[in-house]
């Protein structure tokens, strides 16, 4: 899917002589209104939202003004809105529970005739949204991923992967009217089951790292209660040697992908460090389900663990433990052992 700035048109002109009344500007808090004030369903109002939200942000870094107030041109006509309210009713409709997205191909080289005027291929909104995402580079000398593309992918891809992991089901293809290119113009969906469907959850995180070679042991620690007090999945050091033969620290800091700016900011301005290293991994984890069982000291949560079906880890939480073994002077494992005797016939099922 795609708008294409130039003489070739894959849907409707941008700005410019050729822009009809229907491309009136409306900034995204205009766009939310109207939208929230729609019949449509819940999903397709927040999945529209949330790639609006996308789009606002990108425009508001490039021009530094408030989301909320950016001001839309190309996208802010009716059909635009069209675009993101029909995909996200078509997943609905389709009953897509995850979308996944390949590498993106953006195109290279010329410009593109937008309501600002010239802008080179990419154009700075879709950069801005892609940050952060696997890119691929082809022959074609025209924009391939436009704004309106970049945000949808943005707002709704859940993972990228090259090779898809599923059982594919049905395939559909979607062909611009552009001629005469090096590559078919044409976008390919695939529809099937994720291979690991019926057993673990699969997602991405970010893993940043960084060497410190002349900290304080009072300023490390000070910085590890930070990041576990932000959004940090899990923190730690490693010792390390680096240059000069110095005795270091390796700080590896895991998160979710939209926690890693704030967190990076946070090791940049609490640490010594100059900089930092920074990939997105696949992450395969246990489907996951928190239980509340009645141990005759008080009440436990457990973390029960499944893969296929199968309960393969029982996990009781620890601060529930804790808190039970102070309160009633009993050793911490044997509150454990009876949280765990509780949850054994559900390992049984």
């Amino acid at each position: 899917h795609g708008h294409d700035h130039g003489a070739h048109s894959h849907g409707h002109e941008h700005g410019g002589a050729g822009a009809s009344a229907k491309n009136a500007r409306r900034n995204f808090s205009q766009i939310k209104t109207l939208i929230n004030a729609s019949t449509l369903s819940e999903r397709v109002k927040n999945g529209s939202i949330a790639a609006f939200q996308k789009l606002a942000e990108a425009e508001g870094r490039i021009h530094n003004m408030p989301p909320d107030e950016v001001s839309f041109h190309e996208v802010g006509a009716l059909d635009s809105i069209i675009d993101f309210v029909a995909v996200c009713a078509g997943l609905e409709i389709l009953g897509i529970d995850e979308v996944w997205c390949g590498p993106l191909a953006l195109g290279r080289g010329g410009f593109v005739q937008c309501d600002h005027g010239l802008m080179p291929v990419p154009a700075p909104a879709t950069l801005e949204l892609v940050k952060g995402m696997p890119l691929r580079d082809t022959p074609v000398e025209k924009e391939l991923t436009t704004p309106t593309g970049a945000a949808l992918v943005a707002a709704l891809s859940v993972r990228f992967c090259a090779a898809s992991e599923m059982t594919v089901k049905k395939i559909g293809y979607g062909a611009g009217s552009r001629e005469r290119q090096s590559v078919p113009n044409v976008l390919r969906a695939m529809l099937g089951q994720a291979a690991d469907a019926s057993g673990g959850e699969r997602d991405e995180i970010v893993e940043i790292r960084a060497n410190i070679d002349d900290a304080t042991p009072e300023t490390l620690g000070f910085l590890l209660e930070k990041l576990f007090d932000s959004a940090a999945l899990d923190a730690f050091f490693t010792p390390i040697q680096m240059k000069k033969n110095r005795p270091a620290t390796l700080l590896t800091v895991l998160c979710e992908t939209e926690a890693f700016e704030p967190l990076s900011n946070l090791i940049l301005a609490e640490s010594s460090s100059f900089g930092l290293r920074h990939e997105t991994l696949q992450r395969r984890k246990l489907a996951r389900e928190i239980v509340t069982v009645e141990t005759r000291y008080g009440p436990v949560r457990v973390k029960l663990g499944r893969l296929n079906g199968k309960l393969v880890s029982v996990h009781p939480e620890y601060d529930d433990c804790r808190r039970l073994a102070l309160e009633r002077n009993v050793p911490i494992k044997e509150i454990m052992r009876l949280a765990q005797q509780i949850c054994a016939p559900i390992a049984s099922t």
